[in-house]
């Protein structure tokens, strides 16, 4: 089973599946190697790792997707991601679509927010009107090559304009075919039972800590219905507290001996990077490589 089709599979089931966001491909290998069985990457992180800044709509599609790729690459696992705004007008949503199906991604999400796209959780953000976020949908859908990857469909309108615009919004993206929807910010009980009530699922909600607190606790979304719950920025905010509290230990003390218990030990990180693995290759095309030259050898003379 591809991992598109892995995905899907994930959001029918009964349950709710935590997603944890990766940042990078390290990060993603270490979901992994915990046993989660799907990922989420986003700008939020993206932004954050690679650029060290917030995420203000500055990278581009194509750093986006060579990001995506490498988490996509390290794992054997279903890596669903943030498509901003789609990256500009029609046609750039089509190319978005076609460069992040070569990236493997098993689905993403378009966002209805104005070019450049900036986190959901910072001021300062605007929606376009709905004939422009109906036609960047379709533009997607239409340049799908394989119908098995998740093409989402999230508003954020729920700040600006309220729950009822932001449901009307989802309603309509549903119209057009797309694969499920989100009206971001909508994330308390209230509002998600209304969410549940009007648009047909499934449903996937985000812990974000950009966000500050949670409004639910993770039982109260499995009681919901929920189908996921991603955590987007959580490996983010955890890798950047630990390097600096291991910083802070070095400049303050000249010595780890504080976070020693933080540190990941050797043997896990090559287990997580997969040295045996890597050396056993290297080793079966070298000794490969050398009976190959043996053979010609003998054969001339």
């Amino acid at each position: 089973m591809t991992v598109r089709k892995r995905y899907r599979a994930i959001l029918a089931r009964p349950g709710l599946d935590l997603v944890p966001g990766a940042y990078d491909a390290l990060s993603a290998r270490i979901m992994e190697y915990c046993g989660f069985e799907a990922i989420s990457a986003g700008g939020y992180a993206a932004v954050g790792s690679m650029l060290a800044e917030p995420d203000g709509g500055q990278s581009s599609m194509r750093d986006y997707a060579d990001h995506y790729a490498r988490l996509c690459d390290a794992v054997d696992i279903p890596v669903y991601v943030d498509a901003d705004t789609g990256f500009g007008g029609v046609h750039n949503v089509r190319r978005m679509v076609r460069a992040f199906e070569r990236a493997g991604v098993a689905g993403f999400f378009i966002s209805d927010q104005v070019f450049p796209n900036r986190c959901g959780y910072l001021p300062g953000k605007q929606i376009v009107g709905v004939a422009e976020a109906l036609a960047r949908l379709n533009a997607a859908l239409d340049a799908r090559t394989d119908t098995d990857m998740i093409i989402a469909a999230r508003t954020d309108a729920y700040h600006l304009e309220g729950l009822d615009a932001a449901i009307e919004r989802c309603q309509m993206f549903r119209e057009v075919g797309v694969d499920a929807v989100k009206p971001m910010g909508a994330d308390s009980w209230d509002d998600s039972v209304k969410v549940f009530k009007m648009l047909k699922g499934p449903h996937s909600y985000t812990m974000s800590h950009a966000a500050g607190k949670a409004k639910l606790t993770l039982k109260q979304v499995d009681e919901l219905g929920y189908a996921t719950c991603s955590f987007p920025s959580a490996a983010l905010f955890a890798a950047a507290g630990g390097v600096k509290r291991a910083m802070d230990a070095l400049k303050r003390d000249k010595s780890f001996a504080r976070v020693e218990d933080e540190i990941c030990a050797l043997e896990d990180y090559y287990d997580i990077v997969r040295l045996a693995r890597h050396n056993d290759l290297e080793r079966a095309y070298v000794e490969k490589g050398e009976a190959l030259a043996a053979r010609a050898k003998t054969a001339a003379e």
